[in-house]
């Protein structure tokens, strides 16, 4: 028997992801040493096979099976034959599509040769019941691997591939540890970013530099991992591959679980779990990045996004993501002067004049802030240099002050809602029992019940936050010396850079110039990282030559306090 006018005879062949996915397997083999010798034996000619290795058989989105309803659109194929019809597909509505209507009408013959059918001899009665097995058999295989899959991932078990920058334990597959060679470009991207550039202006660094994208890395080193393959480029980078990296908190060394899950086994397309819905455990493995710089990068990134000046030739602020206004507490953006772009100054988003509900513009050139962030960073140095034990009393004093009463708060929440879940809990019990001798009524202990219930919900809801909160104070216990290490970094650079300022400072609120006659009054104060907002007073006030004409002069808030004045 030859093919009609020669056409293709079609041997398709697809094996599940489940049973493996390296190459073609022995099963694709076998299938394909099946069909072809059934093929041949039977007089079939011009043989193609059409290969779907590692996909599974709920969904119709195969390269493979694809490639060959193309070929059938052209009418370039005269009959389809599978070892089963399983290997078609496990999903019975387009199985069924497929086998009694589509190949039909194209006249194209269907043969699946375990289960001797052939669409030449005539239709097969139980190839309804055959199909609905073959997507029972799918949904129960699905479901023993959800909840697999559910086990190892709530045992702390990493569930996906190990992100660029490490790769799996020699030792044990279920551990990750640092590949040197990508987490130093890791880490080049958290350093560009800390410095202020932005995610298109990091992958065109990494671009010029010859550094190889994680896909061509990976392929570099023999590893096979999914994902876009078709950059021709090895080296150019995409802002979103930048700004992927940026955003895993696995760098900090944790493992979080269930990022996202399927709806449906048949619907493989990922949909992104809630926060709140994923397993997280910290410090796993051994960080990249520690969790200070990585948190200071989510805030970059998320809170504080940078507005990109018009001009190419304008550089990007170091202060950009760090000023607020200190009336409304709304973003202050960076701007040039059109007219002379020398001048750089920032104002407030919010302002009235643009739109906005803020009463003035909260005006501030660059230059004049950027001395005085100096000067206090400077004075802060200059004060730790000269007498360490002093600047650490300032410090725990300062903390000391602040925090004292807000943790006892905390603790005062956490244990009075402890207190009453256990008396809720009993009070439950006593109901149920008193219902149980005849005490209460059914309808008041439903009543009763539920009004625990609800609160018995909130508590616990409640507990795990009052321990959260307690357990950010004990994290904070270490900020004085995570501060005191940022001002000696500084001493050895003397200067401010992108590092060192959001090392150092958390935000800086300047608020509305006031008048006085001729003279103009400004209040900056400036909240640093781990501490708050904290100053060295000066013996007497001095003033700033911020540029050619101009004079400023500057007051600390301890001695406006002193004299009266407002402060500068």
């Amino acid at each position: 028997m030859q093919s009609k006018n020669n056409k293709i005879t079609a041997l398709y062949c697809r094996l599940s992801r489940d049973d493996g996915t390296e190459g073609e397997s022995n099963s694709i083999d076998n299938q394909k040493k099946l069909l072809t010798k059934y093929a041949k034996e039977n007089g079939f000619d011009n043989i193609k096979c059409y290969i779907d290795d590692g996909y599974t058989g709920t969904n119709f989105n195969r390269p493979g099976f694809k490639n060959m309803l193309a070929d059938m659109e052209l009418d370039l194929i005269s009959s389809v034959i599978v070892k089963d019809s399983s290997r078609l597909g496990r999903n019975y509505l387009e199985v069924g599509k497929y086998i009694e209507i589509y190949f039909p009408e194209h006249d194209i013959r269907f043969i699946s040769v375990n289960e001797n059918i052939d669409s030449a001899t005539g239709e097969d009665e139980f190839s309804g019941v055959r199909n609905i097995m073959n997507e029972l058999y799918a949904r129960d295989i699905s479901r023993k691997v959800r909840s697999s899959h559910r086990l190892r991932g709530s045992a702390g078990e990493p569930l996906s591939p190990p992100p660029y920058g490490y790769m799996k334990s020699p030792d044990s597959k279920k551990k990750w540890v640092i590949d040197p060679e990508a987490a130093e470009t890791v880490r080049l991207i958290y350093r560009l970013c800390i410095e202020g550039n932005g995610n298109e202006t990091i992958a065109r660094i990494l671009q010029e530099r010859k550094i190889l994208v994680p896909q061509a890395y990976w392929k570099s080193k023999g590893l096979g991992r999914g994902g876009k393959k078709t950059q021709p480029d090895p080296y150019k980078w995409c802002k979103t591959t930048v700004g992927k990296i940026l955003a895993q908190q696995e760098y900090c060394g944790d493992i979080i679980n269930f990022k996202s899950y399927t709806k449906s086994f048949k619907n493989k397309r990922r949909v992104e779990n809630p926060p709140e819905n994923r397993a997280v455990f910290k410090d796993v493995n051994e960080p990249i990045i520690d969790r200070d710089t990585w948190e200071n990068v989510q805030k970059l990134i998320q809170g504080n996004k940078r507005r990109h000046t018009k001009r190419d030739d304008i550089p990007k602020s170091i202060f950009a993501g760090l000023l607020y206004c200190g009336d409304c507490g709304s973003k202050m953006w960076f701007h040039f002067n059109q007219s002379n772009n020398v001048i750089h100054y920032f104002s407030c988003s919010n302002y009235r004049g643009d739109r906005g509900t803020c009463e003035a513009t909260h005006y501030i050139r660059e230059d004049a802030l950027e001395q005085i962030v100096l000067i206090e960073i400077r004075k802060l140095a200059g004060c730790l240099s000269s007498n360490e034990e002093l600047f650490v009393k300032m410090l725990e004093d300062k903390k000391y002050k602040e925090r004292v009463q807000k943790r006892k708060i905390v603790e005062n929440g956490l244990s009075s809602a402890m207190a009453r879940l256990d008396e809720v809990e009993r009070l439950y019990e006593r109901i149920y029992e008193d219902n149980a001798n005849g005490k209460i009524t059914d309808d008041w202990f439903f009543h009763m019940s539920s009004k625990y219930e609800t609160e018995r919900a909130e508590l616990k809801r409640k507990i795990p936050e009052y321990r959260d909160e307690l357990n950010k104070f004990n994290e904070e216990d270490g900020s004085k010396e995570k501060f005191i290490a940022a001002i000696r970094r500084f001493m050895e650079i003397r200067e401010l850079t992108p590092v060192i300022l959001h090392e150092l400072i958390d935000r800086i609120e300047v608020s509305a110039c006031e008048r006085n006659g001729n003279e103009r009054t400004q209040k900056i104060v400036i909240y640093y990282r781990f501490i708050g907002d904290i100053s060295v007073p000066e013996e007497k006030p001095f003033s700033l030559d911020t540029r050619k004409g101009v004079t400023v002069g500057y007051i600390t808030e301890k001695q406006t306090q002193k004299s009266g004045q407002k402060p500068a």
